[in-house]
This record gives C-alpha cells, structure tokens and sequence, in this order.
C-alpha cells in the first residue's frame, strides 16, 4: 500500500538494535503546542513592502517591452535574467561583504526580486505560445531563458566578487 507509515494496517515496527532508543520516538500526528514564535511580523513587513516595490518594477518592464501572443516574451525575459543577475550580486555582496542585518536579506532577495522576477509568467507564456503553435518561440524561451538566468547568476557573482576584491571561487580551490 502506497503512503502508509510502519505500523498501520498490522504491520510491525523493524526491530531496534541495542543503539536505538525509541522511547524517545515522537507521534508526528500528536497535536503539541506551538513552539514560541520569535516576532516575525517586522519580516513579512519588509518582505510585503519590497514584493510591493519589484511587482511594480517587473510591471513596469512588461509595458515597455510587450509581448506578441505568438511572439518572444522580451519583457518576462529581460526582468528574468536581470533579476537573476541581481540576484547573484546581491548574494556575494550580503553573505561576504556586508555586515549581517535582519532586514536586508528578506527586503531586497525574497521581496523586491521576488517580486520582480517571475516564473509563474514564464511557465503561462510557454503554455500560451505552444496552444498557438508556435513551438519553436515557446522551446527557445523556455531553454534560453534557463541558460541566461544561471549565466546571468554566475556573471553577477564574479562582477561582485571582482568588486569588493574577494578571489573569485574555483572548484576545488577552497576559497
């Protein structure tokens, strides 16, 4: 039976060996009370107003490039892999350069870039160009949107690394 969990439906527990302590197994079904939440209200505060900040943005990037219903997506494409280039800056800058804050990370990655980039466009415009047959427009989006978006991740991790004067990362180097 697909989905069951050791012991329903009369199967048996696999036998402990003598370094195996099940009285300290837990129900994952028992309702317990909630671990104490640490205030994350402030979070979702900046991680709303940067969403706010990049929807507005990647809106503004569809109006100046529209896209043809049959045509290339250029819009959903430029805010894609620029946002994917930012991404990359902004990682090696707030993991390396700068000093640790609470705000930053959520605000500008999950919010404003969040909210700029978007694949939910991305996978609709794929779907919406194959209903209308255009086949090659929708495989050349779908393939050279994924091949930009990690060339443009790997182009802004070097451009910050050259620039706040850390070695740039090879395989196996360690650094």
């Amino acid at each position: 039976m697909i989905g069951h969990l050791p012991g329903d439906r009369g199967e048996t527990d696999p036998p402990a060996g003598p370094d195996v302590d099940l009285s300290r197994e837990r129900d994952v079904f028992r309702r317990t009370a909630a671990p104490a939440r640490r205030r994350t209200w402030d979070i979702l505060a900046v991680i709303a107003l940067g969403g706010g900040i990049g929807s507005v943005a990647r809106y503004l990037v569809g109006e100046a490039f529209p896209a043809p219903p049959a045509g290339f997506p250029w819009g959903t494409f430029l805010a894609n892999v620029t946002g994917c280039f930012a991404l990359g800056l902004l990682m090696v800058f707030i993991l390396d350069v700068w000093p640790p804050s609470r705000y930053l990370r959520p605000f500008l990655g999950i919010g404003v870039l969040g909210g700029y980039t978007t694949f939910s466009t991305f996978t609709t415009e794929i779907v919406a160009r194959s209903a209308r047959g255009a086949w090659p427009i929708a495989g050349v989006y779908a393939a050279g949107s994924l091949v930009a978006g990690l060339a443009a991740v790997w182009c802004g991790i070097v451009l910050a690394r050259a620039v706040a004067g850390l070695p740039v990362r090879r395989r196996g180097s360690g650094a």
